[in-house]
């Protein structure tokens, strides 16, 4: 989409100005109902961004937006950042995110950490940790495997069940946005089934663990 903009009053974001956009559509790569070729809009840019309002004008860009009910030619965007850049390499993340979302196998955001304990091995430094999680679609699981002399293993099975060579999620993916933007920074204390002290750090150093292996839960610019 190439959108024209223009200044316009009034904005509720601090440090930002509003302005009116008018876009041609290239492509719909998600939607109930068609779209029309002609699309107007207003978008909140901040004032002092280093992408000034003009740097926008000739642009193809994402939009990620609703109708606006009895005008087919508006839209209105979801939040202040649903526009953004076109680039191949975000069209294929994208297009990889939407297919994701429509698959009846589809994962769906944490919403708890259920239990977590270490068991160790038989060895000196060997163990595992198990992390179990709830969705609103069912468990998923995380397992860290220690290996003397290794460092940790750790991957995601979106189930219970652990068995096989388990991963962890690509960055960027659904599956990654699941886990990173939607673990707690800190497990319940009531999740640990672990009885002993040193099992129950383990588990939760293994949980830290995951944590920045996964990396922050931010848009990608």
């Amino acid at each position: 989409m190439k959108p024209v903009a223009g200044t316009a009053p009034g904005t509720g974001l601090p440090n930002h100005r509003r302005y009116y956009a008018e876009a041609s559509t290239r492509a719909l790569l998600y939607g109930k109902n068609g779209i029309g070729g002609s699309l107007q809009y207003l978008v909140d840019l901040p004032e002092a961004s280093a992408q000034s309002a003009t740097d926008w004008m000739g642009k193809d860009v994402f939009l990620f937006a609703s109708r606006v009910p009895g005008r087919p030619k508006e839209i209105k965007l979801v939040e202040p950042a649903a526009q953004q850049l076109w680039s191949p390499e975000r069209e294929s993340r994208l297009r990889g995110v939407l297919r994701a979302l429509v698959s009846p196998r589809a994962t769906a955001p944490v919403t708890g950490v259920r239990e977590l304990g270490y068991v160790p091995g038989n060895l000196a430094g060997q163990g595992r940790t198990q992390i179990f999680l709830d969705t609103k679609k069912g468990p998923v699981t995380i397992a860290v495997r220690h290996v003397p002399g290794q460092p940790e293993n750790w991957g995601v099975s979106f189930s219970e069940l652990t068995g096989g060579d388990l991963h962890p999620p690509t960055k960027d993916t659904l599956e990654w946005y699941n886990l990173a933007c939607f673990l707690p920074a800190s497990p319940p204390q009531s999740a640990y089934v672990s009885g002993a002290f040193p099992s129950k750090q383990q588990a939760y150093a293994d949980y830290r663990m995951v944590l920045a292996a996964l990396g922050p839960c931010e848009r990608s610019q």
